[in-house]
């Protein structure tokens, strides 16, 4: 019964659009009133979810993301790699997965890369690029997904959070199946040019004009060096690294791009207050509904289940792929790690699947949620970029119906490099000598 209570709630208020944090919240709660719990433990468990050292690199790497975004970064990583790749077939497509692939570098959140560099980018693409609105945007929306997959990542500090595994070993691990998908999303580009016999749309630069958009954008590059470098170079731990690059933006912003301002820095810190405030309620919600299906042996009967249906690690790490694919149809990484990674983490183990290698391989399928319909985050945040858009070639209206057709090949392409992620354990494992 209290399984029927615990995730049956869950699912109708998800699917009343009730917020995530309350649907875990409210569930867990439920469940206890049936169960006779007392109530005191919500307090408890939410506080011990949320007050952990290493997750106070979360507000941190927010706010260094805002102030980023808000000190023209975007604008110079554009322009210099448009320079360099920008005279090819589909070249300002290309210039939209590498650019988001730096910003994710630099943002660590998805939607945040969406709206940052979409407002740039989706014109572009139409106008000068020649492809669809709905493909603009769904590649917008795409790239931006290799946000939470390329270092710096929030998702990798709440999988350590969880686990106990280094924070660090899992920045490093995840540039490699970053960039695999970058590549797999370059090589759905190349297809569509193809297929629609687009042509190249500007003049290639000279090595003098990209020398100097290279100096332009030289500061943004220097984020993730910084960041990994002091990480690896024993210089600071990871929270220490999120208040460096917060300290690093502003020296950025305030007094080399001179973009921010004294009286815009009230407003960053509002917007990442209230998206750290949102990630930590989910945070504490999640908590109290991974206790109770832990106390209640729902978590136990879980692993026992999927240990005798899948003996084999290979059946088991496919199992685990279609299940957080749905989930991430559904919720965002934060939760779906609170309530699937303590039950699949010590079956993972016992099957002896490296615990690094393992939160790659899901956070790469949760990347892929925040872009898979019905709820995919990053199309709803690209479609609303695109719906202020005037004076475009393409007339076409953007909405989740053009959106999820035209994000199908990006979603196939990217699950191909989820398979070899899962499948062959070194892309992920390599860097860190495994």
């Amino acid at each position: 019964m209290i399984n029927l209570i615990l995730f049956g709630g869950f699912f109708v208020m998800l699917l009343l659009n009730i917020p995530i944090a309350v649907c875990l919240g409210m569930s867990a709660i439920f469940a206890m009133m049936n169960a006779g719990d007392k109530f005191t433990i919500i307090a408890t468990n939410v506080y011990n979810g949320m007050a952990k050292f290493l997750l106070l690199a979360i507000p941190f790497f927010v706010l260094s993301g805002n102030i980023m975004a808000e000190a023209g970064i975007s604008t110079r990583l554009v322009q210099f790699i448009d320079d360099c790749v920008g005279h090819r077939r589909g070249g300002i497509a290309i210039v939209c997965v590498i650019v988001a692939c730096f910003f994710g570098a630099i943002s660590g959140s998805g939607p945040a890369t969406v709206a940052a560099l979409g407002i740039i980018l989706i014109p572009a693409m139409i106008n000068r690029g020649g492809f669809s609105a709905p493909f603009s945007s769904a590649m917008m929306a795409t790239a931006s997904s290799i946000a939470i997959v390329i270092p710096p990542s929030i998702a990798y500090v709440v999988y350590a959070s969880i686990t106990g595994v280094s924070v660090g070993d899992m920045f490093i691990a995840g540039i490699i199946p970053g960039i695999m998908m970058g590549v797999a999303l370059v090589i759905v580009i190349m297809i569509e040019v193809r297929r629609k016999g687009l042509t190249t749309s500007r003049e290639k630069a000279t090595w003098g004009q990209r020398w100097k958009t290279f100096r332009s954008a030289f500061w943004g590059f220097l984020v993730p060096v910084i960041i990994l470098g002091g990480i690896y170079g024993g210089i600071f731990t990871p929270t220490e690294a999120a208040a460096v690059s917060v300290v690093y933006g502003l020296f950025v912003g305030l007094f080399i791009y001179r973009e921010v301002k004294l009286k815009t820095l009230y407003k960053i810190m509002v917007d990442s207050g209230k998206t750290t405030g949102g990630i930590m309620l989910i945070i504490g919600a999640a908590t109290l509904f991974s206790y109770i299906c832990t106390v209640h042996g729902i978590s136990t009967a879980a692993q026992d289940l999927l240990l005798s249906i899948s003996g084999n690690k290979y059946v088991f790490l496919l199992i685990v792929n279609i299940i957080f694919l749905i989930a991430g149809c559904f919720v965002d990484a934060n939760s779906a790690f609170y309530i699937f990674i303590p039950i699949m983490y010590p079956v993972a183990t016992q099957l002896g699947i490296d615990p690094i290698h393992f939160g790659i391989l899901s956070t790469v399928n949760l990347a892929i949620g925040q872009v898979t319909p019905p709820v995919g985050v990053n199309l709803f945040v690209a479609i609303g970029v695109s719906a202020k858009m005037e004076n475009l070639r393409d007339k076409t209206r953007v909405t989740i119906e053009t959106m999820s057709k035209a994000v199908w090949p990006m979603i196939v392409a990217c699950v191909i490099a989820l398979l070899l992620v899962t499948y062959i354990p070194t892309f992920s494992l390599i860097l860190l000598g495994r």
